[in-house]
């Protein structure tokens, strides 16, 4: 199913944020000048453990319509399992640890940005399994392409850890949780958002690459709370 005008939650706004053209324009450039970092976050992943170089996986885009997400693989091959990933999981190989960390196994979606799936800001593309498009709020944030980074997304960088917390069912916990406090951020933002917020949530998005503890991040208690 795909969203179309007949089956749109009644009353959804959001606003548009950076230019498309800008937008193909600068992951074109990024695509150009990472290219030494991703040969060498490439080479890294080919030669820690067997499989392909590359993950690609489905992911939801804007109107429902599926894509295909591509990232640098940070996982061993043939350990599929729970599609939430927490601090310590050991499908995720020692070179995935620190591509993760840095950030590093997302510039391959520059690529995604330059075909169109997604833009550099807004929200993140889910897999189609935790997506509800009978859910007024999902056809809210799908209204908007999704993006590489947003404001939740720099809010909860520590989500492996906060999900490394919690006790019992973790994917139960992320789709009773910590989905809906995503919903309910990403829909505020596109309330709100212009090609000035955008362009300061990749300001941000870059500080807190380099400056990784600048600014705490919630903890499962205020992410509960929120609710």
């Amino acid at each position: 199913m795909e969203l179309t005008d007949g089956n749109l939650a009644a009353g959804i706004q959001i606003n548009p944020g950076l230019p498309r053209l800008a937008e193909a324009a600068a992951s074109g450039l990024g695509l150009i000048v990472t290219a030494p970092l991703m040969l060498i976050s490439a080479a890294a992943v080919a030669v820690s453990s067997p499989g392909p170089v590359l993950f690609r996986q489905r992911r939801v885009g804007r109107g429902g319509r599926p894509f295909t997400l591509y990232k640098f693989r940070t996982m061993y091959v043939g350990r599929e399992g729970a599609q939430v990933t927490a601090g310590g999981d050991a499908r995720v190989t020692r070179v995935g640890r620190w591509l993760r960390r840095t950030k590093l196994d997302e510039l391959p979606e520059l690529w995604n940005v330059l075909r169109g799936d997604m833009s550099l800001v807004g929200p993140r593309p889910e897999v189609p399994k935790y997506v509800d498009l009978a859910n007024p709020s999902w056809r809210h944030v799908l209204m908007a392409r999704p993006g590489v980074t947003d404001p939740v997304t720099l809010r909860l960088r520590n989500e492996e850890e906060l999900l490394a917390g919690v006790e019992g069912d973790r994917e139960s916990f992320y789709l009773t949780t910590l989905q809906p406090f995503k919903l309910r951020g990403y829909a505020e933002y596109l309330r709100r958002r212009s090609w000035r917020s955008d362009l300061k949530i990749l300001w941000e998005t870059g500080l807190a690459v380099l400056i990784p503890g600048r600014a705490p991040a919630p903890t499962k208690e205020e992410v509960m709370a929120d609710g």
